[in-house]
């Protein structure tokens, strides 16, 4: 399918609740009649409408990361609203985000609407209303239910428990994917039944998680499992979606730019830079900006920097995840950083500076000074001074580059959560003597001194830092299937087969196969009250092949291990106390905005979500 280009129809215009009419006829002004004389004759026009919600849910970093293991904030006092559990219903991110998600189920409920005898974009908007209800359900619990294009200003919509809604949205899959005139499989941004095989995996695993086990000790992550029904339904669901495709495509050729809508990608948000007929500047989105470090003004550093701060960097934890020989630390992180000279007009040459990776020759790139060089926590410093040596012997030094700006002393390091190695270069690039500091002090700043991902990076990016990536956004793809189908297992009491989709995931990484779950050694550091238990396996490996990829809130909350995780590898909460209101509320989900309580006739502030 041609990438769907968001901008055309979406207009920015956000509709929920309120219904789409007003949009629907607005989108119409050039048309002779209105909105239901329009769209009835022509409901492909809504189509891309639909999909083009998923831009703001998909790139929405915040809700869905923080107050995780995996990622803390630079240059600041603390984490943030979220990581410090300091949210409030009048927070406009959470707002934004349940009014985004809201929007996309009610466009899927116009295309059903207005598809007429059009079965596909009837089976396509229930697929995205779908999807829509599993991101509004994995934040806010239950919500409200609407399987109608809201077209009137009714505002009477009651919250539907998990109970009931889970298996309207499983039944929805089971019919798409048995009964549907979908394709097999979509890899251009699509509806398939790959695609509902996969969504409906989450969500079984999300009912299983939420219906069929419960709390025992929340500090202690503890649970019983009261039934593994949905637990098999989930792996059955997974299993599908994998449909016997093996994991061959080298970790980072998988997320490489020029190798995208590969086998393994299910579905994703599609952008195309070429045919966006807009304002090619802002047309596209901003993650590949995001999870990095403030580094100064890109046009003048050439280094890619969000220039806001930093959010969402690597935590201690993050940086000791990855075992000895993982490919996904190269694959996620980018271990080379060039050092950009400048042009005439004293702006860096973006192309010589972080781009160079990806858009200049070999032969070129030992030509560039580097401005920072990772290692991954288990090398050793013989290894990491054998491989700088090296660097040095070729002519590509560690060091300053021509009229460098705002860019701190050219460094090379060890990048390890008990304690960076590092070592400061001269101008001159001479080898010095390594020294070790602390992973906060190395952090603290923020300004070139951490990993950034590259996941969503786009080599045809200007040096800017809004709407210059065009890099499609994967929701769903295969080896996060192997790990849904990993989990699902283990809970289902079947290690055997979990331990199976566990050691898949590991081979395309370049780890070794483990014989059981307990053989697993974890690399980063715990304290001694932090017993290893077989879950933790699976998060683990969560954790390093869907890194940046914005599931860890989800992961952690379904688990029941948001809080033991947080107590264990936050850098501020200290006490279960830390998560929860004055009345000893744990705060699991984020709160329903006040607006949309405000608005709302069927719900109270009664119907708020416990801890808020």
């Amino acid at each position: 399918m041609k990438k769907i280009i968001y901008s055309i129809l979406c207009l920015g215009i956000a509709f929920g609740m309120t219904g789409c009419k007003d949009y629907l006829d607005a989108r119409n002004l050039s048309q002779p009649e209105g909105a239901d004389e329009y769209f009835p004759k022509n409901p492909d026009q809504i189509r891309p409408v639909a999909y083009s919600a998923l831009k703001y849910i998909a790139t929405q970093i915040d809700l869905l990361d923080q107050a995780t293991d995996l990622y803390i904030n630079p240059r600041g006092a603390d984490d943030g609203t979220f990581s410090m559990f300091q949210t409030t219903p009048d927070n406009s991110a959470v707002a934004s985000y349940y009014q985004n998600v809201d929007g996309l189920i009610n466009k899927a409920n116009a295309l059903i609407h207005y598809a007429g005898d059009d079965n596909n974009l009837k089976e396509q908007g229930r697929f995205l209303r779908v999807l829509g209800y599993y991101y509004m359900t994995q934040q806010f619990g239950a919500v409200p239910y609407v399987d109608w294009y809201i077209e009137s200003a009714s505002r009477d919509y009651p919250r539907m428990p998990l109970e009931e809604i889970y298996p309207i949205l499983l039944q929805d899959c089971e019919d798409l994917y048995n009964n549907s005139s979908l394709p097999a499989q979509d890899h251009g941004g699509s509806a398939s039944k790959q695609a509902v095989a996969a969504i409906a995996a989450k969500i079984a695993l999300a009912a299983a998680w939420d219906l069929d086990t419960e709390l025992v000790d929340a500090a202690k992550g503890t649970y019983n499992v009261k039934s593994t029904t949905r637990f098999q339904q989930a792996a059955d669901w997974a299993e599908k979606a994998i449909n016997g495709i093996q994991l061959t495509i080298p970790f980072a050729e998988k997320w490489a730019l020029a190798n995208e809508n590969n086998a393994e990608e299910i579905f994703s948000v599609q952008y195309d830079r070429d045919g966006y007929p807009g304002d090619k500047l802002t047309g596209g989105h901003n993650l590949m900006y995001n999870y990095t470090a403030y580094v100064g003004n890109c046009v003048q550093t050439g280094i890619k920097g969000n220039g806001s701060g930093g959010t969402n960097v690597p935590s201690a934890k993050t940086a000791s995840l990855f075992e000895k020989g993982d490919a996904r630390f190269a694959g996620t992180f980018m271990t080379t950083i060039y050092n950009a000279p400048k042009d005439d007009g004293g702006n860096a040459i973006w192309e010589l500076g972080y781009m160079a990776w990806y858009n200049q020759p070999e032969d070129v790139q030992k030509t560039l000074p580097i401005a920072s060089r990772f290692y991954s926590s288990e090398t050793t410093i013989a290894e990491a001074e054998a491989d700088i040596q090296q660097l040095v012997a070729n002519g590509q030094a560690i060091q300053y580059a021509t009229n460098t700006y705002g860019v701190n002393s050219p460094y090379a390091a060890i990048f390890s959560g008990d304690g960076i190695t590092i070592w400061n270069f001269n101008a001159a690039g001479t080898m010095p003597t390594p020294e070790t500091v602390s992973f906060a002090e190395f952090v603290k700043d923020g300004e070139n001194h951490t990993l950034t991902v590259t996941k969503f990076d786009d080599p045809t990016s200007g040096a800017v830092t809004s709407g210059q990536d065009y890099h499609n956004i994967p929701l769903l793809h295969v080896s996060e299937m192997y790990l849904v189908a990993a989990e699902a297992y283990l809970l289902a009491g079947n290690e055997a087969s979990a331990l199976k989709y566990i050691n898949d995931v590991r081979k395309r990484a370049g780890l070794a196969n483990l014989s059981s779950f307990g053989a697993y050694v974890a690399p980063y550091s715990t304290s001694l009250s932090f017993t290893f238990v077989p879950l933790d396996l699976v998060l683990d490996e969560r954790a390093r092949e869907c890194y940046a990829e914005r599931t860890r809130y989800f992961d952690l909350r379904r688990t029941k291990q948001l809080v033991r995780y947080n107590l264990e590898f936050s850098r501020f909460m200290k006490s279960v106390a830390d998560m929860s209101n004055a009345e000893g509320q744990i705060k699991w989900y984020r709160p329903i905005p006040q607006a949309e309580i405000d608005n709302n006739t069927a719900i109270t502030s009664a119907d708020q979500n416990p801890g808020y």
